[in-house]
């Protein structure tokens, strides 16, 4: 994912199977992290992972035998890749509700989410074997070292914390794990837990012994080590919809920082107002984001704030993201496709009604048009009909029946309204008849 985001083969972030992620240059990069593990017609890398995923998950639970139900209901809830729901209540496949739209710094920490989450479920069935054992001698022909951490990418100011332990145990005695010559601290199930705040950034490695008395009275030492890559406090934010923010409407914004909950990220706006408004596009459909801004002036650009609490309490802030303020463009008014040129009578008859649209605008809008009027005339006068909605009037038919070529339709008086609910006028439609 990372090679691919930033096109090169031997990128900086990336030694041997070591990822330092202060290094990576495309961390917001949204596209490739869905080509790869998402693709199309279930071709991507992520469908791969789900079924391997669901292999393990039953080689585990097949181990088990069927005597303990409670362990395999975990591994189900652990390793579990069903479909589930979108945030507008749509059944979506496992692979897109992780991988979907996900930049390459959220793709990084939902892989190793799931390495620890595979581990996890590796310990709890070596936990029920060594339970089913003679306790008092190694049965295992090779006794491993497992080190499991809470996290594989922590910030500075956090703490990477990882536990380390054999995978099966003495209940009569504790191992001596050693870390720089220094004993770990152990707990209740004689696990070492390794806690360090890093002062840098960068990749950072680090091992120890794990030593325990055998059988036959010799003591055996299990060497073990580890890695893991610590970068700069950082948050991930965008407008869902443009790199701009548009005055008068709510403006879609989806905020996240990577290992943060959503519940421990706070948001506060210079020059606007936050709030947790869905927007909705032309369809109807909610734009991504949990948030919507709407700027409080045109003359001054919006900042969005961020800060989070971390698992300890502590406040972390972020710098500031910026964005600037622009008005909305005057919709236009078309009938048939046209506001202005030629028409052909056939289509000029066949059409329902007058539209507005914002053409060349990215933010999807809908505006409404609420009235109009159609100017006729001919050699008895001119003659208007009006409407109150967007949808001509039987009258305004009756007279577009008339139509023949080369005459002019005028259709003016044009009312319509945007998102704001403010009434704006449209500029007149001319076509001349074909």
């Amino acid at each position: 994912i990372i090679k691919t985001a930033e096109r090169e083969e031997n990128p900086p972030s990336i030694t041997g199977t070591v990822i330092d992620i202060t290094q990576v240059k495309k961390f917001d990069e949204n596209n490739v992290p869905s080509e790869i593990l998402v693709g199309s017609d279930e071709a991507g890398k992520g469908y791969a992972l789900k079924a391997a995923i669901n292999d393990y998950r039953e080689f585990l639970i097949s181990i088990l035998e069927g005597k303990n139900p409670t362990a395999e209901e975990s591994l189900r809830q652990t390793l579990n890749t069903d479909d589930g729901k979108n945030e507008s209540g749509e059944t979506e496949p496992w692979v897109n509700l992780m991988f979907q739209t996900m930049p390459v710094v959220g793709a990084t920490a939902l892989l190793s989410k799931i390495q620890v989450d595979v581990r996890n479920a590796e310990t709890e069935v070596l936990n029920y074997l060594y339970t089913q054992i003679d306790a008092s001698s190694f049965k295992f022909n090779k006794l491993s070292a497992i080190v499991i951490p809470d996290a594989n990418y922590v910030t500075i100011g956090s703490n990477y914390t990882a536990r380390v332990f054999l995978s099966a145990t003495d209940t009569t005695q504790q191992p001596v794990i050693t870390v720089g010559g220094e004993e770990l601290p152990l707990d209740e199930t004689g696990k070492g837990i390794y806690s360090v705040r890093p002062s840098s950034t960068g990749a950072k490695s680090w091992g120890g012994v794990i030593s325990l008395k055998a059988p036959d009275g010799n003591i055996r030492d299990y060497p073990f080590s580890a890695s893991y890559g610590v970068g700069e406090p950082n948050v991930i934010c965008s407008p869902t919809a443009m790199n701009v923010m548009y005055y008068g409407i709510p403006n879609p914004l989806d905020v996240s920082v990577p290992g943060v909950s959503p519940d421990n990220i706070k948001i506060r706006v210079v020059n606007g107002t936050i709030s947790t408004e869905r927007v909705k596009n032309s369809r109807g459909e909610n734009f991504r984001g949990s948030w919507s801004v709407r700027p409080s002036s045109e003359r001054q650009n919006v900042q969005v704030i961020v800060s989070s609490t971390d698992a300890s309490g502590k406040t972390i802030s972020y710098a500031p993201y910026e964005f600037r303020v622009k008005a909305v463009p005057k919709p236009e008014a078309r009938f048939g496709g046209k506001n202005s040129g030629t028409i052909s009578r056939n289509l000029a008859v066949a059409q329902q009604g007058v539209f507005a649209v914002l053409p060349d605008f990215d933010f999807d809008l809908q505006w409404n048009v609420t009235g109009f009027t159609v100017l006729y005339s001919d050699k008895m006068g001119d003659f208007e009909e009006k409407s109150t909605s967007s949808n001509l009037t039987a009258r305004q038919k009756e007279l577009l029946g008339r139509l023949t070529k080369g005459k002019y339709l005028t259709i003016k008086d044009i009312k319509a309204m945007g998102p704001d609910k403010k009434p704006i006028d449209l500029s007149p439609i001319i076509l001349q008849i074909e």
